[in-house]
């Protein structure tokens, strides 16, 4: 967890960095640097992007059964899918453990208001066994090539 927590600090050091436009690294990364797919991903020149990311958290209703509450993880897994497909969504997945914090949605939006329409698609969000909580993020641009990779090493597909 506290590595995560460093990497995460790390992103928001760049982050504020960027925002106060400070220069954190001088000379240009010119022998690598490909300005079609930086353009392509919405990269900055940092090779990062805003993002929102979503918490999804357990929220206040259980289902009815176990058959309901398979029924309901089924329908939030085609909804996950479907997002995906239109490239609103760049990575989910649910988190390990048994507290509130069951899983995680990025975004490919800058606007929260885009994204709560896009998470109030989801069926357990709107049954309300799961809610969310929203935040602007900045990270890689690359992220935005995880589903295409994510389709050619996966041998199943939920």
């Amino acid at each position: 967890m506290s590595k995560y927590l460093t990497i995460l600090a790390v992103i928001a050091f760049f982050a504020s960095c960027q925002s106060e436009g400070i220069e954190i690294i001088n000379e240009e990364n010119s022998s690598t640097y490909d300005s079609t797919l930086a353009h392509e991903l919405g990269a900055d020149d940092y090779g990062m992007k805003t993002y929102v990311i979503a918490f999804l958290k357990s929220g206040n209703k259980k289902a009815k059964d176990p058959d309901h509450s398979a029924e309901l993880m089924k329908a939030h897994l085609a909804n996950i899918n479907k997002m995906a497909e239109k490239g609103q969504l760049v990575i989910a997945g649910p988190f390990f453990g048994s507290d509130s914090l069951r899983g995680i949605y990025i975004f490919d939006t800058k606007s929260i208001d885009s994204a709560k329409a896009w998470t109030a698609t989801d069926p357990a969000i709107k049954y309300g066994t799961l809610k969310m909580e929203l935040k602007k993020w900045y990270g890689s641009a690359a992220l935005m090539k995880v589903n295409e990779i994510h389709k050619g090493i996966a041998k199943k597909s939920i």
